[in-house]
């Protein structure tokens, strides 16, 4: 495998060299502001293995300035009116929207991905500042009249407080916009720790805001490591944290927030399957298949990595996926034509590849072997297909989170509809068949989150809720929508009375409402 460093002169660190590295800090209270750890780490151009910025890694004691400064801005923002907080919302969503194609080259710049996918990873995300921009419909309560004797009752819904996110690298504009809007317009107020490799959308996110109305201090970019995510765990001023990761950091996550009193929403890692049935369109299912487990290069937990192919048509199934995969032009974000690019570090590279090098030591059968042929720049993995995977094998059991689609070979649905099942992972699965009656069945059966149907596994639409099942998530709460309102507030219920004095009397019984 090529590694970073090795073409061009190069400083020990990857630079170029005679070349400067810019430096990425924290937005705090409105502004930028430098780091003072003393410590940082490296952003790399994914596409040509050099180092292009180095981004602040906040300590413990910043991370309490970022509260600090989020607590103290809390009381006016809560006191804001709906309309106002809606109002930012609809200017926000205008602000980003005109300056959609900028987000997307910083996306692309520092994950690596090509620009139609990180301007349809910024579209998504626009759509929950849409959403959002009802907050006024979405906080409405409820009131009962007369529940008793002279006596109302109604609820209202509140902010938290300081709310913390922390997001995910392979999408660094998207997640952020899914935990923002809907928390910041219930009146709380925002720390968000993005992932330390790809830092600069959320910047940029957070000064688009600021433009948009918001006030400062309402929103909070920490960058960090796991001294800044333990920090935000512990404090005491935080009140809820929603995550996006991995499911074994999914799971301390929600183990250590719970057990310091935190709401906690901790979405994981998947392993999702598509069932394809004998009746299915193969073409159809070859496209999805292909799109959904190459797109991104990959690292997309909604990504399809297991095709559960039925013995009857799985070798024309493998057959057509095998010959879409050379069409697939591999290059950098910035080349015309490119449809997917590298993956994030040369360390995740390696180990991506390091399935296809033990594939078949488990007996699977490597079809395409994206190993060969890269570009010698960059971290590059080209598409790989892997037949005959069985339960067991690690290229099966384990989250790949790279550009490797793996074939199962089933006898029937209820072979295919167990290994689903059976499987830690609940993100999504998905059909593909001509048959009605199956599809609904499937719906009604699998245990997963979000099921496709000869549609692979995608992610739901903003006023819907996006979460899987199992270890896929940690929490009570799928992450925005109507969940995420329900996340990022709690409901007070009154019960009131203007008492006549001719009725007043002292009843030390339980109240009753007759």
């Amino acid at each position: 495998m090529p590694k970073p460093g090795r073409h061009g002169s190069r400083e020990p660190d990857g630079r170029r060299k005679g070349t400067r590295v810019k430096r990425i800090s924290h937005w705090i209270g409105g502004k930028v502001v430098p780091g003072a750890s003393g410590r940082s780490g490296p952003v790399w151009d994914p596409a040509t293995g050099e180092r292009q910025a180095e981004v602040d890694l906040a300590s413990a004691a910043e991370v309490d300035r970022a509260v600090a400064v989020a607590a103290d801005a809390f009381p006016a923002w809560r006191a804001t009116s709906l309309s106002r907080r809606a109002e930012i919302m609809f200017r926000a969503r205008e602000i980003i929207s005109a300056h959609g194609e900028e987000i997307a080259a910083l996306v692309s710049a520092e994950h690596g991905k090509v620009p139609s996918d990180a301007l349809g990873e910024v579209s998504r995300g626009l759509e929950n500042v849409e959403y959002a921009s009802g907050i006024p419909n979405l906080l409405k309560g409820g009131y009962s009249e007369q529940a008793a004797t002279g006596l109302d009752v109604h609820s209202v819904r509140q902010p938290l407080g300081v709310v913390a996110g922390v997001t995910p690298f392979n999408f660094p504009a998207m997640v952020p916009m899914w935990m923002l809007a809907n928390a910041l317009a219930c009146g709380n107020t925002f720390v968000l720790k993005p992932s330390e490799r790809d830092p600069s959308a959320s910047m940029f996110l957070a000064e688009l805001l600021k433009r948009a109305g918001l006030p400062d201090g309402c929103f909070n970019v920490l960058h960090g490591d796991r001294t800044a995510v333990e920090r935000i765990l512990e404090h005491p001023g935080v009140a809820a944290v929603s995550f996006v990761g991995s499911t074994p950091v999914a799971r301390h996550v929600y183990e250590a927030g719970t057990r310091n009193g935190k709401r906690v929403q901790a979405l994981g890692g998947a392993k999702n399957h598509m069932l394809v049935l004998p009746d299915a369109d193969l073409d159809l299912a070859a496209d999805a298949a292909v799109s959904a487990a190459y797109g991104s290069a990959g690292e997309r937990c909604m990504a399809i990595s297991v095709v559960l192919a039925m013995d009857a048509v799985a070798d024309d199934l493998v057959a057509r996926i095998r010959d879409r995969i050379p069409g697939i032009a591999v290059g950098a974000a910035g080349e015309p034509g490119s449809e997917m690019g590298p993956l994030i570090t040369a360390e995740h590279r390696d180990r991506v590849a390091g399935y296809l090098a033990g594939a078949a030591d488990e007996g699977a059968t490597l079809v395409v072997d994206g190993r060969e042929d890269v570009p010698s720049a960059g971290f590059f993995l080209k598409p790989s297909l892997i037949d005959h995977v069985k339960p067991g094998m690690r290229c099966y059991d384990e989250e790949i989170f790279g550009p490797v689609l793996t074939v199962v070979r089933i006898g029937d649905y209820t072979e295919g509809l167990r290994l689903i099942d059976d499987n830690p992972y609940g993100n999504g699965a998905a059909i593909f068949t001509r048959d009605g009656g199956a599809a609904r069945r499937f719906e009604f059966d699998v245990q997963a989150g979000m099921v496709g149907v000869n549609v692979p596994i995608p992610t739901p639409v903003s006023y819907y809720s996006f979460g899987g099942w199992k270890a896929s998530l940690f929490g009570d709460q799928h992450i925005y929508g109507p969940e995420g309102v329900n996340f990022y507030t709690r409901t007070k219920v009154v019960t009131s009375r203007w008492p006549d004095p001719a009725t007043s009397s002292v009843d030390l019984g339980f109240p009753r409402t007759r």
